[in-house]
């Protein structure tokens, strides 16, 4: 039997900016943390909804990115995002936290953590952002070699020369996009099946020169909480590093053998399984 949910939409003011949050289910609360730095929570749907059933899904695009506009002179670096993370979990009545982090969000969610380690009752990090700059420098360079797969290659070169722009600009940048993600999947065909996004480039910058030259795998071990790391194969963040993180939090630590960055559309069913059995719930 599939159980519809019906989200309740709602923006919070919190810090002098204006959030925008999307709840879903009812239950054990778990807070979702969407990825970027920059991005906005949509791209995770509608495969996170799967966990609503017996939890409440607190999202909420994070300041800078998606609804959640701020002007220029707001600040969006990491400190910010932290203390948003905080206020929000003031305003829902949360005194202890689950958060389940996706790739940038994950990494905000350790950032949380370590500086809050009392509000924290269990994270959940799927596919996690580096925790370290050196380990995140490397990303780059893998991210590129798999956009410059011949196979990838081949169908930007075709979509170039189809003349689509023209006919069916929709279509076009429908598959502008799927292109733009390739290098994040094992098979960048499956890049249809993800939710559309967009970036803000300030925010992603912003966030990532505020963490500088951070290290936080020193303070990681100090955190004791239960946690589940979850990290594709062939995600171009290196599975080594997921398995650092892991054992630096003695975590569980799943690999999904046919997944990149995006294990949530990849291997959809064995990631609803693994954090199904992971998150609590109201029976």
């Amino acid at each position: 039997m599939t159980v519809e949910h019906h989200p309740v939409i709602d923006f919070v003011e919190v810090n002098g900016v204006r959030l925008f949050t999307r709840t879903v289910g009812d239950g054990v609360d778990i807070v979702v943390l969407h990825g970027g730095p920059g991005a906005h929570h949509d791209y995770l749907l509608p495969q996170y909804d799967a966990f609503a059933t017996g939890r409440r899904l607190r999202y909420y695009d994070q300041r800078g990115g998606g609804q959640s506009t701020v002007t220029r002179d707001v600040p969006v670096g990491w400190t910010e995002h932290v203390a948003d993370l905080e206020a929000l979990l003031d305003y829902w009545q949360l005194d202890r936290a689950i958060l389940l982090g996706y790739s940038w969000g994950a990494l905000l969610a350790m950032l949380f953590t370590v500086k809050h380690p009392n509000r924290v009752e269990r994270l959940a990090l799927v596919a996690p952002a580096s925790t370290n700059a050196a380990d995140r420098s490397l990303f780059n360079d893998r991210f590129n070699e798999r956009m410059n797969r011949p196979e990838v290659l081949r169908a930007r070169q075709k979509l170039k020369s189809s003349g689509l722009k023209d006919r069916d600009p929709d279509a076009y940048w429908k598959r502008a996009f799927e292109l733009s993600v390739a290098g994040y999947f094992k098979d960048f065909e499956r890049s249809p099946d993800l939710t559309p996004f967009r970036v803000t480039f300030r925010t992603q910058q912003e966030v990532w020169e505020s963490l500088r030259d951070y290290d936080m795998r020193d303070d990681l071990s100090q955190v004791a909480v239960p946690t589940l790391v979850l990290h594709g194969v062939h995600d171009p963040i290196a599975i080594e590093n997921a398995r650092h993180t892991a054992a630096l939090l003695r975590a569980e630590f799943v690999e999904f053998e046919d997944s990149g960055h995006v294990p949530h559309v990849e291997e959809r069913h064995k990631f609803v399984a693994v954090l199904d059995r992971f998150l609590p719930r109201r029976e």
